[in-house]
């Protein structure tokens, strides 16, 4: 599987892991953490998880500037390292909930979230581009497609392994403590602090309450149940914050142990090279035009493929029957909303070699699909996976039923959905982003010019960047209007996306050559 390909690739995606395991950790916990903290709504959640998500891709755009300027592509990745190790330390501190000073707390947690997102842009990108400068000597040209999806596989190892660590140190934190989880309790918890809950929903805050108390005894005052279940709830999910630390430190090792077997650029900073001499102004143009217009398609896929943090993590909490899920590690349970992203990266790894074996099959047949229309394809999947959302969520009740915050009373178990749904849409998207982001990462590789790789790398991302800050819609639509529409928005978005690269792709395969 690795034959034909730079020695340099695996240890890339090696010291990659530790920003995936962090990443993978956030799309798990974040918004569930904000819920649980500060009692935030799923709207109020989905800012602030938006707005990071499009920070973490488009301060790429500076680190890919900082690092086409001064050429020191390894310096600028091993601070991204140091400064995201930071970030998670920062959230990682315990702090008292229910909170003392709402404004200030959540002051400090975004700027952790800052602290993360600023570090990812200074390694994320120029990564990238060191990948991608591996490809561009002969002996690995026509490897390309197959490396940048080889490294996303890999990668995505530690992402597997994130939200495990994360639900698995919660829910320690929480049965050391004489506490089970139970995914809705912090919203009734919230919902009867603030004098919104109803004497339904009471009655549920009281069963679930002697439920997941394990010592049997009854909950007599429900007043300091709900303090002390939330700040448990919330600092296990400081502790599992605290183990991004430790993947940074592993990532930081492995980076440091391979460093020379990662290319260097070419010439020095404001050097002209061979490459960019040879390349006239119209050729750069065109190149540009091209990423461009595949940077503002992918913006749409990013807008609903990340989903899967907020709006699909709401429906796991909300709609989803958790108690049908029973794995463990030793006596810690691993049941949790958050264990739902394992599922993408883990059909990442084992379905890459088979995308892999398809392409390069194809290939030898003469009848590969160009790189636009891998990620036309892509889109079109993208589709069917909000489709089956579309289909298990026909007869579910509106959210605003459901929500204590607004009079309603959360579902029992045997109202929600099985598992499998969520599932069967996961590996449906998991598809699709197989088709899109290794891929589309390899076509900006190709197509950019030499002088402006870090750059365009960044550019890749910050049309993530702007998938991701319109994240919050998703949140809204959940809140707002029957779950199939919202799901069928997305159906929507991705069509119109698929057609857009249809209707462009001579073009695009034209500038790919």
């Amino acid at each position: 599987m690795l034959k034909g390909h730079p020695k340099g690739l695996i240890a890339a995606a090696l010291a990659n892991m530790g920003e995936r395991f962090g990443f993978y950790t956030m799309m798990a916990i974040l918004v569930l953490f904000l819920q649980a903290k500060f009692g935030l709504d799923e709207v109020g959640a989905g800012y602030i998880y938006s707005t990071f998500y499009a920070l973490i891709y488009i301060l790429a755009l500076v680190g890919g500037l900082i690092a086409d300027k001064t050429r020191n592509y390894k310096g600028t990745i091993l601070t991204g390292i140091v400064i995201m190790a930071l970030g998670y330390f920062l959230i990682a501190i315990p702090t008292p909930t229910p909170v003392p000073d709402l404004t200030f707390y959540l002051i400090m947690t975004c700027l952790g979230l800052f602290v993360i997102a600023f570090g990812n842009g200074l390694f994320k990108g120029n990564l990238q581009a060191l990948v991608g400068q591996m490809y561009d000597n002969e002996e690995f040209k026509a490897k390309r497609d197959s490396g940048f999806s080889l490294f996303y596989m890999f990668i995505n190892v530690g992402a597997i392994f994130a939200p495990l660590a994360a639900i698995g140190v919660r829910n320690w934190w929480l049965d050391s403590h004489g506490y089970a989880y139970n995914a809705g309790l912090p919203a009734l918890a919230h919902s009867y602090l603030d004098g919104s809950i109803t004497p339904q929903a009471t009655e549920s805050l009281k069963t679930m309450a002697n439920e997941v108390t394990l010592s049997g005894a009854p909950v007599e005052n429900l007043d300091v149940f709900v303090k002390n279940y939330l700040d448990l709830f919330s600092t296990g999910f400081h502790y599992a914050f605290a183990t991004a630390i430790g993947a940074m430190l592993i990532s930081l090792i492995i980076y440091l142990a391979n460093k020379k077997n990662f290319p260097n650029p070419k010439g020095k900073a404001g050097e002209v090279s061979k490459e960019e001499i040879l390349m006239d102004i119209k050729e750069v143009k065109q190149r540009l035009y091209a990423l461009f217009a595949v940077f503002g398609i992918v913006i749409f896929f990013w807008f609903s493929f990340h989903q899967n943090g907020l709006s699909l993590t709401y429906f796991a909490k909300d709609y989803t029957n958790l108690s049908s899920i029973n794995i463990s590690i030793g006596s810690i349970s691993l049941k949790g909303a958050e264990l739902f992203q394992s599922i993408n990266p883990f059909f990442v790894v084992f379905l890459t070699p088979l995308v892999v074996w398809l392409f390069g099959w194809l290939n030898k047949k003469g009848i590969e699909p160009s790189t636009p229309k891998k990620i036309a394809i892509g889109m079109f999947i993208a589709a069917m996976g909000y489709v089956v959302m579309v289909l298990g969520s026909l007869g579910l009740p509106d959210f605003a039923s459901i929500n204590p915050k607004e009079g309603g009373t959360p579902l029992l178990d045997p109202e929600k959905v099985t598992p499998m749904l969520l599932v069967l849409t996961y590996f449906v998207l998991t598809v699709a982003e197989l088709f899109i982001s290794p891929l589309g990462i390899s076509f900006v590789s190709k197509v950019a010019p030499p002088q402006y790789q870090g750059i365009m790398q960044g550019g890749w991302l910050g049309a993530t960047a702007l998938g991701n800050q319109l994240l919050f819609i998703g949140g809204i639509m959940y809140k707002n209007i029957p779950l199939w529409i919202t799901w069928s928005a997305f159906v929507v978005v991705c069509l119109i996306s698929m057609t857009t690269m249809i209707f462009m792709l001579k073009w695009l395969e034209r500038i790919a050559k």
